[in-house]
């Protein structure tokens, strides 16, 4: 599992149902605040087409599972301890959230899109959303702007005994956060910046900082509780906002997720996940089957419960991942084929991609064969998603 999709948001938003419904696992839920204290990590799910039916075979996974032609590829979820308005100053949990977040890639920000927990997550009505996606946002703009001085401070202070371009003091100081200084050089440009801290004032460097957190930081908003008419309400309004055209929004109803594979898993319900219907297959009682139904209306309006969709939106959109089997055109002598999907940065190379299956592989890259092709790519050759690609090694 090459990526973590990092799960935040406010306490009693539901962002504990969310880690449940897409890991099956069991955290406590509850609607006050701090439910979780330590993050929660899980094995999730993203959908990729599968191949193996290009070649008139099964796959045989050794990680997740196939359904129906879908094969579903693991990633770690992480449910990041509940956030509160100051956290970059040290309040709720502090410091302790903003190191726990930052091992993330990417993340999901859940939010309340009812309007019935306020900004402390405690049960409100008529609380507008935007204040929660507006207080996110600040947060981890003032935890960056917070490191970004202490890197002009470095640059003006020269105590390094050598005379360096500011962009690679803040690089170094930054470097937690995953940027090069040609990065952090082209984001002061692209800004109109001069490349003198001396010309920065306050605005320009929060501008910076909130810039370097959009690259470095990808985010999307799950807006969780869409099955309740005020929340649409609430979805419509805010999605038309210009002042958040930068953000990817997905509508969600984890508790329907849930619902839905806990009925699976029991045999009342035939549900794929990320499906935009189901089967009922059992008889059920008549207050639950009218619950499913009113379940069927939501996903069928919305194409499904957004769990999955938020979480492969984060990857294959957010993060611009592709995913990748290693592979040959036939099955192994044992019987198997296809036993492995990953997911990769784009752009990787099959250098890359051998380098990610094993290091003994990479060192021994000799070349690659494109199966569907059968052409032989050399080392720098980019791949594509749901590329199926069969490395020759001298190990």
């Amino acid at each position: 599992m090459s990526y973590k999709i990092g799960l935040v948001g406010k306490p009693s938003v539901g962002k504990s149902t969310f880690f449940n419904a897409a890991t099956m696992n069991d955290v406590p839920e509850g609607a006050y605040p701090f439910t979780t204290i330590d993050p929660s990590v899980g094995e999730a799910y993203v959908r990729v087409e599968c191949a193996a039916p290009e070649f008139d075979h099964s796959c045989t996974p050794n990680h997740g599972y196939c359904a129906d032609g879908v094969r579903f590829v693991p990633t770690q979820l992480v449910d990041v301890a509940g956030l509160v308005p100051g956290a970059h100053e040290g309040r709720g949990l502090g410091n302790q959230f903003l190191t726990d977040l930052n091992e993330a890639d990417v993340l999901v920000h859940v939010v309340d899109f009812s309007g019935e927990t306020d900004i402390e997550g405690e049960s409100t009505e008529g609380h507008d959303p935007r204040e929660d996606i507006d207080f996110l946002e600040n947060e981890l703009d003032m935890w960056y702007l917070d490191i970004l001085e202490k890197g002009i401070d470095r640059y003006e202070s020269g105590y390094h005994g050598e005379e360096k371009d500011v962009e690679e003091d803040l690089a170094e100081q930054m470097s937690a956060f995953g940027i090069v200084a040609d990065e952090i050089k082209q984001v002061i440009l692209s800004l109109d910046l001069e490349l003198d801290p001396d010309t920065w004032d306050d605005d320009d460097k929060e501008a910076l900082a909130r810039e370097i957190r959009i690259r470095t930081k990808p985010m999307l908003i799950a807006a969780n509780k869409m099955d309740k008419a005020v929340s649409q309400e609430n979805f419509d309004e805010i999605t038309s906002d210009p002042d958040y055209e930068h953000l990817t929004f997905v509508p969600v109803s984890a508790h329907a997720e849930k619902a839905l594979k806990q009925g699976d898993e029991q045999g009342a319900l035939d549900y794929r996940p990320g499906d935009e219907d189901f089967e009922i297959v059992a008889d059920l009682p008549e207050e639950k089957a009218a619950g499913l139904e009113q379940i069927r209306e939501f996903v069928t309006e919305f194409g499904g419960t957004g769990v999955q969709e938020a979480l492969e939106t984060a990857l294959f959109q957010e993060m611009d991942a592709i995913a990748v089997f290693p592979g040959a055109e036939s099955p192994q002598d044992d019987g198997t084929f296809l036993q492995d999907c990953f997911v990769l940065p784009d752009g990787s190379t099959a250098e890359d991609f051998a380098y990610f299956i094993h290091s003994d592989i990479g060192e021994g890259f000799l070349h690659a064969h494109d199966v569907r092709s059968g052409r032989q790519v050399g080392a720098d050759t980019e791949l594509d998603h749901r590329d199926v690609i069969e490395i020759t090694t001298t190990n």
